[in-house]
């Protein structure tokens, strides 16, 4: 039995970008493990056609809604849905994400707003919301996406990379606090992976899983999930980039001046 599985159709989960990449594979394990979905994205056309495929493949409910979440009311308006629908949620995956790679002083004012608010305020009233609701209960999880990229506080990464420390360092915390009621809280913090989130082409995602340097967004949510349902606080899915951390955390500048140099072109 896979960690986490149940009596298909006895508990619900819901997973915020949801329509593609890792999101679209945490919502597809979930529904192999046994749960009714609430798939949540801004694809409302992706998600519509997800959530009949998963209904038929796997013999679930699915709920999709189409929602912006980058905004400072989207976790009151999500939580308040999701109780005017009648929906109990026993797993709550914090997916949805924006990546930034750009100088801050050449970032647009309104991506460090709706980066910071997704990652860091939506996602810290999803947890106060919905695990105050599995308190009462005594049971649920909570899974939050950070990165590896925390360890990388590099030139270009400022934003995204500072973000997702945040979030980490909170649900650590948050998972501390919670677990006497009941509720698991577990951060990810995967290195590359091989999704559309960085712009990168197909053919440089094949080339990256080809020398192992990115991961497939199906072993990533594995991980996660497996992770989540162990009770572990914190995971990082490659087991040997948890050795090259204290490397990155301590780069030289003269080693990010010369990364630098070959990788500004890629800043946007």
């Amino acid at each position: 039995m896979k960690p986490g599985e149940v009596i298909r159709g006895s508990k619900t989960a819901l997973v915020t970008g949801a329509s593609s990449g890792i999101g679209l594979c945490y919502a597809e394990q979930l529904a192999q493990r046994g749960y009714n979905l609430v798939i949540v994205s801004r694809d409302g056309e992706a998600l519509e056609t997800i959530s009949e495929d998963l209904e038929k493949k796997y013999n679930i409910r699915t709920v999709a809604l189409a929602k912006d979440l980058a905004t400072t009311t989207a976790a009151e308006e999500l939580f308040e849905w999701t109780k005017e629908n009648n929906m109990v949620i026993d797993v709550l995956i914090n997916n949805a994400g924006m990546f930034s790679y750009c100088d801050i002083i050449n970032t647009p004012s309104e991506r460090i707003k709706r980066t910071i608010i997704l990652h860091d305020i939506t996602y810290t009233m999803l947890c106060k919301l919905f695990a105050a609701d599995m308190a009462e209960r005594r049971g649920g999880y909570i899974l939050n996406m950070s990165s590896y990229s925390i360890w990388m506080p590099w030139p270009g990464l400022s934003l995204y990379s500072a973000s997702k420390s945040y979030l980490k360092s909170f649900s650590v915390s948050f998972a501390k606090e919670v677990r006497d009621k009941k509720v698991f809280v577990t951060a990810v913090c995967p290195a590359g992976i091989a999704t559309d989130l960085y712009g990168l082409s197909k053919k440089w995602q094949k080339i990256g899983l080809n020398i192992h340097a990115l991961s497939t967004p199906k072993f990533c949510a594995r991980r996660g999930l497996n992770s989540l349902f162990k009770k572990r606080r914190l995971i990082v899915p490659d087991w040997w980039m948890r050795l090259l951390i204290p490397l990155l955390e301590n780069m030289p500048m003269a080693c990010l001046k010369i990364l630098r140099k070959y990788t500004y072109k890629w800043q946007k």
